[in-house]
């Protein structure tokens, strides 16, 4: 790679125009702040606003960047290609019964886009609904949302992005004539939840900053402008979201942040209810919440809640008629170490979701009898997840496994009998045979004594001699999980030698909820200690060759990996930032950015913390760029993104560019079309999927001068 470099034209350089801000009595210096366009909210509706110099500016970088990595494109055509020979291209969903019909996705062979249809419920013609492919046609972006059928069954209300800055446009179909009607809403977040009559939805609004604030009711046949506002959250930190009560008696207006949490209800029966709180906010309290109309005779709503130092959380019960703090009572006591993930309630069942030693599993609770049974799997490491479906009166229930050997199977579980159907196994056309790949799930221990689980997937003939390619993926914020799941394209790598491992850090809740918040605030630092304990420790047991391990993260993780490659740059061989939030702490002190406030529980707020200010500055990855050798650095960022603005990757590339001493490649591309889950079209998606991994097997080839690309 470095003789290839040392023959391409000079890299991009950024204009450097000097801005210098005083901040708790600390200088913070930015040469690179003229990259964030000033009409950033315009841009994120019309991408052709973007000032001319700016996109000249990110045109050169991805002019530069397609030159640099030039000799992988044949590797990444032929990636493309396996990775498209594994799906199967007419693919559906299982159906899932609702009423007389039954919904269900599918896509058309060499279709890019879903197609939403229904049958009838037991069997019969199909009907499309929404077309994905045609909307679609023409159009440089375009990403369907929610689907959301009314409960008489003639109209669809339905939600699409033509721009990648997540503000849809909502459409209401109906499904008789085939037609959309009138009604259109904009800047809609989220699915609508219908009145129980059909004749109107709720619906979230996003307000001019582009947060999630209110909540309306749209009345069809009138016009957007004049809906009815139910909800409004006055305070910036909080974000809101719709849902329905599996019973369909409610819709419940969840606000929370990271930490804190309250539930509004809306009777779905009443034509111009009012929202009913069910308990006040209360700081670092957490609760949402179902609802049966008969349990044991009376009207309840059941809780997951961590109230009363329940850290993992744990099953309430309350009166609907009285459902304040002091009312709940416990139904699943807490468990510490046993996560709920969350709960699924049915007329005569209550179904947990939860995680222990980082391995998920499902209990299931029959409400009469208070029996429990679990459903068990045998692998060491697998994903799990369960779906109760569109019905409250129900026995079946449906989940999702998969391991990161085993492709994605559905099963309907008899929750009377106890047993499991198949109903859809993924298929891979190309062939695969899990009996080839080995998957574990291994321990690092870090140096404050803590032990870090890592799913690894390999070849059943890759053996740990230390002479292995290793991609490392990590995330660590919000509490998500990194599931180990299948995936068809990390295969392309496996299948070329390469050891395939998640890390697990802090920051999740791969082990409790304690596990989250040892990896937030003050303790941040502790994900990225814990990601370098995984490189080291793959390295030791000789799953990976040092010079040869390529890191991968995306928006938090991206944050990832800017962190590791200050930090240890000699750890690694190459990084792939994904969206990359790079420029914390710029970004934790602009107030007017979509996700600043809600995001200062999860990082601390800067304006008015010193503390928490100088914690950030000592780990945000462009504030912490410094004269060394960094590793090859592949950058990937999307114009429209509202999450993690595109100037942030920019700026970091722009830094990097400016400081790094050594030889190696550092390349941005930002899709000018897209957001932050980059391409929508899931052909178009593998393309960036394969410049990725065709970057990580050049950057493994070169260290090692091996043939990877075969």
């Amino acid at each position: 790679m470095l003789d290839r470099i040392s023959r391409l034209p000079p890299a991009p350089r950024a204009e450097r125009h000097r801005t210098v801000s005083i901040r708790h009595g600390v200088s913070l210096t930015d040469d690179y702040a003229w990259l964030r366009a000033d009409n950033w909210r315009e841009v994120m509706r019309d991408p052709s606003a973007l000032d001319p110099k700016i996109r000249a500016y990110l045109e050169a970088e991805n002019a530069y960047g397609k030159a640099a990595l030039a000799n992988t494109e044949e590797l990444q055509e032929t990636l493309f290609a396996e990775m498209k020979a594994r799906i199967k291209e007419d693919d559906s969903t299982v159906p899932s019964p609702d009423g007389p019909f039954a919904y269900f996705i599918r896509y058309r062979e060499g279709g890019q886009h879903p197609v939403f249809c229904r049958q009838p419920r037991d069997g019969g013609p199909e009907q499309v609904l929404v077309d994905g492919d045609a909307l679609a046609a023409g159009k440089a972006y375009f990403q369907l949302g929610a689907m959301s059928q009314s409960p008489d069954h003639k109209l669809l209300a339905w939600s699409a992005d033509d721009k990648g800055s997540e503000m849809d446009t909502l459409h209401v179909r109906d499904l008789g004539a085939g037609e959309d009607l009138a009604d259109q809403v904009p800047d809609v977040s989220g699915a609508p939840v219908w009145t129980a009559d059909s004749s109107a939805f709720y619906y979230i609004r996003l307000d001019e900053n582009h947060r999630p604030s209110r909540v309306y009711r749209h009345r069809l046949g009138t016009p957007a402008k004049d809906d009815t506002l139910i909800y409004e959250e006055p305070d910036g930190r909080f974000f809101i979201g719709l849902g329905q009560t599996q019973s369909r008696r409610f819709a419940d207006i969840s606000v929370h942040d990271h930490e804190t949490s309250e539930t509004w209800l809306i009777d779905l029966s009443v034509r111009d209810a009012e929202p009913r709180l069910v308990a006040a906010r209360e700081q670092s309290v957490q609760y949402d919440v179902e609802h049966h109309p008969a349990w044991s005779g009376e009207e309840v709503l059941v809780l997951r809640t961590n109230a009363n130092g329940a850290e993992d959380f744990k099953v309430a019960l309350t009166p609907l008629a009285n459902t304040g703090r002091e009312h709940w009572r416990d139904l699943v006591p807490h468990r510490r170490g046993v996560y709920l993930l969350n709960i699924t309630l049915l007329s005569d069942w209550l179904v947990r979701l939860e995680r222990e030693d980082s391995l998920p599993r499902i209990v299931v609770r029959h409400l009469v009898s208070g029996e429990e049974h679990t459903i068990d799997f045998p692998e060491e490491a697998y994903s799990l997840g369960d779906d109760g479906g569109y019905e409250f009166v129900a026995d079946r229930l449906r989940f999702h496994y998969s391991s990161m050997t085993t492709p994605n199977e559905v099963w309907d579980y008899d929750l009377k009998t106890r047993v499991r159907t198949l109903r859809k196994r993924q298929e891979v056309p190309s062939g695969h045979d899990p009996a080839a790949y080995v998957t574990r799930r291994l321990q690092a221990r870090t140096a404050d004594g803590e032990t870090v689980p890592i799913s690894i997937l390999h070849r059943r003939d890759v053996t740990p001699d230390g002479t292995a390619p290793l991609l490392l993926y990590g995330y660590g914020s919000y509490g998500y999980a990194m599931p180990a799941s299948f995936s068809t394209g990390r295969l392309s790598l496996v299948d070329r030698g390469f050891v395939y491992a998640i890390a697990h850090v802090r920051g999740g809740t791969e082990k409790g909820w304690h596990w989250y918040q040892d990896g937030k605030l003050e303790k941040k630092p502790n994900t990225f200690a814990d990601f370098i304990a995984a490189a080291e420790y793959l390295s030791a047991q000789g799953y990976a060759a040092r010079g040869r391990i390529v890191a991968q993260g995306g928006s938090a993780g991206g944050l990832l990996m800017g962190a590791v490659a200050n930090m240890r740059p000699d750890l690694f061989g190459g990084i792939i930032a994904e969206v990359p939030f790079v420029d914390v702490v710029t970004t934790m002190l602009d107030d007017t950015l979509p996700l600043t406030p809600p995001e200062w529980q999860e990082w601390g707020n800067p304006i008015t913390d010193a503390k928490a200010f100088r914690t950030m500055l000592g780990y945000s990855p462009y504030d912490n760029v410094r004269a060394q050798a960094y590793p090859a650095i592949l950058v990937l960022a999307g114009l429209t993104d509202p999450r993690v603005t595109y100037w942030e990757p920019a700026k970091w590339v722009a830094k990097l560019r400016e400081f790094n001493t050594g030889e190696n490649l550092i390349a941005l591309k930002t899709n000018m079309d897209a957001g932050h889950g980059g391409a929508a079209g899931r052909f178009d998606r593998l393309k960036e999927v394969a410049l990725g991994y065709a970057f990580a097997i050049d950057v493994a080839k070169g260290a090692e001068g091996s043939s990877l690309a075969s």
